[in-house]
Parts: C-alpha cells; structure tokens; sequence
C-alpha cells in the first residue's frame, strides 16, 4: 500500500548518476560507526538558542510519538531547549513531499523502505550516526532495507510492512487456509468472498514470486528486469495467467481496494482476505477471538501447489539532510527508534518492532498479524522497483479481472506485461 507511489519523472532522469555519487561516498559517522552528535555550543548555554525540529508521521501516531519527543526532552534536559513540532505526513507520500521542497522539509521523517533509493538519489537522507550500534540493536534484513551501498541511510523502526492472510475462524479451519482452492471453495458455498486488492502491482506480485521466474530492479537504479513470459521454464508465464482467470472467475473471489478490506469485514461479505498489519486491530474488534492470521496459502499452477509470495517492507526513520539541526535531528531519529520506543510503538499502535530484543518478547509473540507477517517474510522478497512495473501491472491485472475480453492469447498478455515492465524509460 503505502510503497506504491511512483517515482517522480524529473528524479529518475539523474537516479543513475545520484546513485553512483552515493555509492562512492563515505562518512566518518558511517566509516567508524561510533561517533556520537557533538552538541557543541548549544550545550555550553542551553537558553542561547531553541532547537527547533520537525517530525513527519502519520496523524494517527501523534499521541504514540508525542510521547517519544516528551521523554526525548527529558532525557536531554539541560543539554538544550526544545520546541519539536508534529506534522501529520502520510508515509505513503514522504518521499514525493519532501524532494518537491526538502529545504522545507520535517527535520526528521517516517518513510517505507521503498523510498530510500530515491531519497539517496535526491540528496534528502543524511547518513545514519552511531551506525555500527543501530545495526547492532535491529534486525539484519531492517538492516539491509535501510542501507546502500554499505552506507546506513535511516533508522528502521518496523518489520511488519508486508501482507499475509486474515481469516475468520467461524469459517475455516487451520487446515482450509492452507491452499487458495480451499479458501475459495468455503467462501462460494457460504456465500462470502476471499478479497485481495488483485490490481495492485504489489500484492499481484505474490502470484510471481515463488514460481522460479525472475523479476527486480537494474543495476541503474531505474529499469526493471524480468522474464515472467518465460516459455522454457518448468512454470511458464502462460500457466500463471491460465491460474489467474480461474481464480479471479470463482466466485468465491473479489478484488477490492485494501482501503475498503475493514469495511467489506464490517459488513459480513468477506471471511477472509489478503492485507497487513495495519489493519490489525480492526480486524480483532470485529471477528474477536475469532480472529485468525496465517502466512498466505498455495495456489494451484501447472498442476502444482505454488506458495503464495510477498513483497516484505520496513519502515525507518530518515534525517533531513538540510536540518538546521542535524545533530539534534540525528539524536531524535535515534530516540524514536530505540528499543524503548519500539515497544512503545508496540504497546500503543501494535507495530511490529525491528529491534531485535523488543522483537523477541513474549507480547510480540502473542500476537497473530505479526506472527503471520513473520513467518510470511520466508517467501518475501525485498520491494525494490522500478516505476514501469506499477502501471504494466495494473493494466494486465484489468485484463485479467475482466476475464480477458478480447481473448487476446496468453502469451501475448504475458508478452504486453514484460514489455511494460522492463520498459527503458517512464511511459
């Protein structure tokens, strides 16, 4: 969902040439991973100036973060004084909005691992400090998520930015949600629906991922490899589209947007769907302790079972590389990242944490979206696309969801969606 948005036309232009610049670089705080934020001449007369510093994050995290930057001013009492203000900034959109005008930006910033090539590319992030201790304290694929290069870009805070499977234990057993078939079948003679948002390249990816075909992004940062059209494969490209038409015809099945998943639970017309964390809470108010979270099932393809894929993601905090304050700006990142906060984050907003230690707890373990998103991560993949694979997507996906009208042959459909995808520049 929110690592969809499109790379912006006039940044991809210079992403190659931005990439190599960053790749080449090095940073003493990165280079030694110890050093620590000099506070300089703020801390010999903490009254001579106010740190003034921006966050970005999504509105319905104010109360959570607002009581980060409160035991932020605490814990640095003395050292400066503070006034630290609160933006509501849908992480979906950081990216767009900060290169549009990043002298203006927020100081420091939630984002999704998806925006870091392109934030790197426009010079937005500044490197992380204290490196060698965030990668210490966090999980090595928040880790990876968050770094180019070998260089540590941003502060990772969440692990959980993937999808797998919501059921409704009044419906099915642990044995049902194991294949899409099963699923499906229930859904039909109850007269119900299975949805996933089937028209989003990102969740369109989990039928691709675990079939051997190949798909990513080029080296240059902007264009996508892929051979999803294979015709020599053991599962061609023609036998994923042939799955595809008869899952999208069953009738137990319905693509809706993931924005309208809680409704659609709401109403009684879906027992079961394709969605993240996020909705968690929602989805435990409504079904109760009916409520069941799995990794997504197998799908029949080729005459085989194919583990359903996904595309996992992180969430981070970033530093403006044009903070007025960026020694502050780094410390505060630091802050709302930490192990503490994470459980906060936790406690409050039922995220799952990266930081290794908040991970491991008992609490983190009892609950099922994040065990689901969990043990889904085996079959991900981490999100790293080029800006033609979002539209070839959707446009073969419409195709699909409409039964392929024009009978145009399989494998030209697979064909038309390569070409789209692996296109040289922005169509």
């Amino acid at each position: 969902m929110s690592m969809r948005k499109k790379l912006l036309v006039a940044l991809l232009s210079v992403s190659v040439y931005a990439l190599s610049l960053f790749g080449c670089s090095t940073t003493d705080s990165d280079s030694t991973g110890s050093n620590t934020p000099s506070v300089s001449t703020d801390n010999e007369n903490p009254d001579s100036e106010v740190i003034e510093l921006k966050i970005w994050v999504e509105e319905s995290n104010f109360d959570n973060v607002n009581k980060m930057v409160a035991s932020f001013k605490e814990e640095y009492a003395g050292q400066a004084t503070f006034d630290i203000t609160l933006e509501a900034q849908a992480d979906s959109e950081t990216r767009d909005t900060l290169l549009a005008d990043v002298h203006n930006g927020a100081d420091v910033f939630s984002m999704p691992d998806d925006q870091l090539y392109s934030m790197i590319s426009g010079g937005a992030l500044s490197p992380v400090v204290n490196a060698d201790k965030v990668r210490s304290e966090n999980l090595e694929e928040a880790i990876d998520a968050a770094s180019y290069n070998g260089i540590l870009y941003a502060y990772p805070y969440s692990a959980d930015n993937g999808y797998f499977l919501y059921y409704d234990k009044n419906y099915f057993t642990e044995d049902d949600v194991k294949t899409l078939d099963r699923i499906l079948q229930v859904a039909a003679e109850n007269g119900k629906k299975f949805s996933m948002e089937f028209d989003s390249g990102w969740y369109l990816y989990t039928f691709f991922g675990q079939t051997g075909l190949e798909f990513g992004i080029n080296a240059d940062g902007v264009t996508n490899y892929c051979n999803w059209n294979s015709t020599e494969n053991s599962i061609k490209g023609v036998d994923i589209a042939q799955s595809l038409l008869s899952i999208t015809s069953n009738p137990g099945f319905i693509s809706r947007p993931n924005d309208s998943f809680i409704d659609d639970v709401k109403s009684g017309d879906v027992i079961a769907g394709v969605s993240g964390v996020w909705h968690a809470m929602s989805i435990k108010q409504e079904w109760g302790e009916d409520y069941g979270a799995c990794k997504l099932p197998t799908y029949t393809c080729a005459g085989q079972q194919v583990q359903m894929s996904t595309f996992t993601g992180y969430k981070m905090m970033g530093v403006n590389s044009y903070s007025k304050h960026p020694e502050w700006a780094h410390k505060l990142a630091e802050w709302l990242t930490n192990e503490e906060n994470q459980t906060l984050r936790f406690t409050d907003i039922n995220q799952g944490p990266s930081n290794i230690n908040a991970a491991a707890s008992d609490a983190v373990k009892k609950v099922p979206a994040i065990i689901a998103v969990i043990d889904q991560s085996q079959y991900g993949t981490l999100q790293r696309v080029g800006n033609n694979y979002w539209d070839a997507c959707s446009t073969f996906a419409t195709t699909i969801l409409n039964g392929n009208p024009s009978n145009v042959p399989l494998q030209e459909l697979m064909d038309t969606l390569v070409n789209g995808i692996t296109a040289s520049t922005v169509q």
